[in-house]
């Protein structure tokens, strides 16, 4: 990486498809992207500091399994199976078992005191681990019982000591809690599938896939006091988060913005799923039959609702790496990366114009002429901070391991210049039929990759090329797959599996499961490597309101810190866009040119001007059920409802749609928004037609405010060839003025007869 090439560009931030534009900046981008990681061998295949690891039993089934890419959060008997531990390697080799050292675990046949074990993440100062763990298994057959995934501490991990493991109090009691990292002030930050607000029955969460149990999202625990907070309320879950060393929370969402696939196949085929609607997510809500949703547009399966429109047909579905403020504001993809930056293909969004057109990454000219599908298992690089090391793997099949690569974003670079790079071969993620011929470079599976502080790889390897199936009987399995910790080795320009860093642990284990009396008596998989070592404790730069924002604050009277106190202390955020009419060069996928009504537009390209007058607001409510009426499945899936917030009151905008707001002739856009819930927007035209959709859900968090500067965030110019918009935003302006005149006269949603219980909020006379 001799040669450089230095490219100005715009830094932004972005609120989903919405982006806000600060001070220019100047980068030293590589100018090829090829692996840079040192040999392994090098250091004669020691490692630099130990590992902790994890063994599980070998469950050959990849849905909603352990070691699936979604749905791995599951504690049942054939989702997780028990007998696993967790791992402490040395650089001399020797190996202790921890959980056993501390009295967790059976040998043999597992019961009350069974466990499985999964996600060791060391603390900063190296001297303990928080991890989790499911404890328990059926006595006999047929018996089921109650377990979860909770999280757990472990200590004495130097030589000589004996390991203590203690579980992490005040953690969320009968809901899976798995992947824990520690935050910057000792918080811990996880995953789990409680629901949003907590509500039973609103549990498990249905993902938008498949309608199997999902988890909800990125939480934030303070184990002292039980303060729990969600960061991101994901419709279809988070996945491995991580705290990178400029403090922002790294990790994997799984993004499937679209309509019900299973509500598509009950109209078209009839009562296949049994899908249908609560009126409401309460407890009581009226079941009633299934309501026609009403975003995003219908899915090309749906050729009947698509037929006499110009729509295209929407469908959507990967895991993309994502970013997010250790206290959940700022929540977006890592620097704003996108299908633009990464992908191979998308389509468009209507077929009538033809400034509107498919994604070619080959004919696009784009930075990147590699492409990924998902970007998981994500750990950044200790040597080179910013650079983030992922597998991409196909959803089912493979246990989440694929092919080893690697996306450059430290803070600051622009989305349209983060080198991808392939550190394993393009093969290593690619199923060989049955019957087939791998391909000649494929050397096997790769999954939890490892980058050392020595500049060394490890990575999670199974030689099996592939997908993996029960050779045996569910009495009796065996799995293809014999997932072990390696060494990665330079082989040309890319990496491949060298020597194991320990050798195989073997157990027998029996178990029911509940209703089949399940032996297996071989290796178990090695997992979640972690290298045990201190490292700096990040610390989160300011959050500034940026000036043109501020400006009109100021001559509003009113005074940003205090407005965001009275926000929190209503549950609300604010969002805040400068010229919706502006959207990056790049995205030719959606209405092209774009103008406000007597105010502003950006052209792009002569030809169709689409008008905007309003933003729509969606929520995501959980009132979608399965399994049929009289009988419905537990649980529920989310579907884009208008806002209807009650603790929301923005500017009335009385020619718009249900949970709008008006755009302002300067082409922005504010609004109050809910809190800790999953949003989304669109768009339209005067009479409320979709104009241009977002693809993602957002989650904001109580007194926020979010400043954006377009309609999709610019990462060097909009469609017009202009840098990112600094007008001051009008709308909010005028959101401003309405709430002086009207929000102090409510508080809870009642009403005080005066304004002085937030007159410290306005300054002036």
């Amino acid at each position: 990486m001799s040669r450089f090439r230095h490219i100005a560009r715009g830094r932004k931030r972005w609120l989903g498809g919405l982006a806000f534009a600060s001070s220019l900046f100047v980068l030293a981008i590589p100018a090829s992207s090829g692996p840079t990681i040192s040999p392994g061998q090098a250091r004669g295949g020691v490692l630099p500091n130990p590992i902790l690891f994890v063994t599980q039993f070998p469950i050959a089934a990849d849905f909603t399994t352990i070691g699936s890419v979604f749905g791995n959060h599951r504690p049942e008997m054939n989702s997780a199976g028990r007998g696993g531990d967790l791992y402490l390697l040395y650089p001399d080799g020797t190996r202790r078992n921890l959980t056993q050292e501390a009295g967790f675990g059976m040998a043999g046949q597992q019961g009350s005191g069974a466990i499985a074990v999964r996600d060791p993440e060391v603390h900063w100062d190296g001297e303990k681990a928080v991890f989790s763990m499911v404890i328990g298994a059926p006595e006999q057959r047929f018996e089921v019982i109650e377990t979860y995934w909770q999280l757990y501490e472990v200590t004495g991990l130097a030589p000589g000591q004996t390991a203590v493991i203690t579980k992490v109090p005040n953690q969320p009691p009968r809901f899976n809690n798995v992947s824990p990292v520690y935050a910057s002030d000792e918080r811990i930050l996880f995953i789990s599938d409680r629901p949003r607000n907590g509500a039973r029955h609103l549990y498990p969460q249905h993902d938008e896939y498949e309608s199997t149990a999902s988890n909800s999202g990125v939480w934030s625990l303070d184990p002292a006091t039980g303060e729990l907070q969600q960061l991101d309320h994901a419709p279809s879950g988070d996945f491995d988060p991580t705290v990178d060393s400029f403090g922002r929370v790294i990790f994997s969402r799984w993004d499937h913005l679209q309509r019900d696939q299973q509500a598509d196949e009950d109209a078209l085929q009839g009562d296949t799923f049994g899908t249908f609607n609560f009126v409401d997510e309460s407890e009581s809500a009226a079941r009633i039959p299934r309501q026609e949703e009403v975003y995003p547009e219908p899915r090309a399966e749906r050729t009947d609702l698509l037929a006499g429109t110009n729509l295209e047909g929407h469908n959507f579905n990967h895991f993309f790496p994502w970013m997010v403020r250790q206290d959940g504001r700022e929540l977006e993809t890592l620097n704003h990366v996108g299908r633009h930056e990464l992908h191979d293909y998308f389509n468009r969004t209507i077929n009538d114009d033809p400034n509107v057109e498919e994604f070619i990454a080959a004919v696009s000219g784009r930075f990147n002429t590699e492409e990924l599908q998902n970007f998981l298992q994500i750990r950044e690089d200790p040597t080179q901070p910013g650079r983030y090391f992922g597998i991409d793997a196909p959803e089912f099949r493979t246990h989440a391991s694929g092919q080893i690569l690697t996306l450059e974003g430290p803070p600051g670079l622009a989305a349209d210049i983060m080198p991808l790079s392939y550190i394993s071969h393009p093969d290593t993620r690619t199923v060989t039929p049955e019957g087939g011929t791998p391909p000649a470079n494929h050397t096997g599976f790769l999954r939890n990759p490892l980058p050392l502080s020595d500049g060394s790889l490890l990575a999670v390897h199974t030689p099996e090329t592939r997908a993996d199936r029960n050779e045996g009987t569910r009495q009796n399995p065996q799995s293809r797959y014999n997932f072990r910790i390696r060494r990665m080795t330079a082989s040309g320009s890319l990496w491949v599996p060298g020597a194991a860093v320990t050798a195989e642990i073997m157990k027998t284990i029996s178990y029911w499961d509940p209703d089949e009396l399940v032996q297996y008596s071989g290796p178990l998989w090695q997992l979640d490597p972690v290298e045990v070592r201190p490292r700096p404790r990040p610390a989160e730069p300011a959050l500034p309101l940026p000036a043109p924002e501020s400006s009109v604050f100021a001559a509003e009277g009113v005074d940003p810190a205090a407005f965001r106190q009275y926000l929190e202390s209503q549950g609300l955020a604010l969002i805040v866009s400068r010229n919706v009419t502006t959207r990056d060069e790049a995205d030719r996928q959606q209405a092209f040119n774009i103008s406000v009504p007597g105010g502003v537009s950006t052209t792009g390209a002569g030809g169709t001007m689409y008008q905007v007058a309003h933003l729509q607001l969606f929520q995501g409510d959980q009132v979608r059920g399965i399994g049929g009426i009289a009988s419905p499945d537990e649980g529920r899936r989310i579907l884009a409802q208008p806002l209807h917030d009650p603790r929301v009151d923005n500017p009335p905008d009385p020619s718009g749609p249900a949970g709008s707001v008006a755009v302002g002739l300067d082409g922005s856009v504010a609004a109050f928004v809910p809190t800790r819930r999953a949003l989304t927007w669109q768009l339209t035209d005067p009479a409320g037609q979709g104009m241009v959709r977002e693809r993602y859900w957002l989650t904001f968090q109580p007194g926020e405010i979010r400043v954006c500067a377009s309609c999709h965030g610019l990462n060097s110019q909009d469609q017009a060839g202009q840098p990112v918009p600094t007008n001051p935003p009008e709308a909010l302006r005028t959101l401003l003025q309405y709430w002086k005149a009207n929000a102090f006269l409510f508080i809870d949603g009642f009403e005080t007869g005066n304004t002085t219980a937030w007159s410290g909020v306005v300054g002036g006379p």
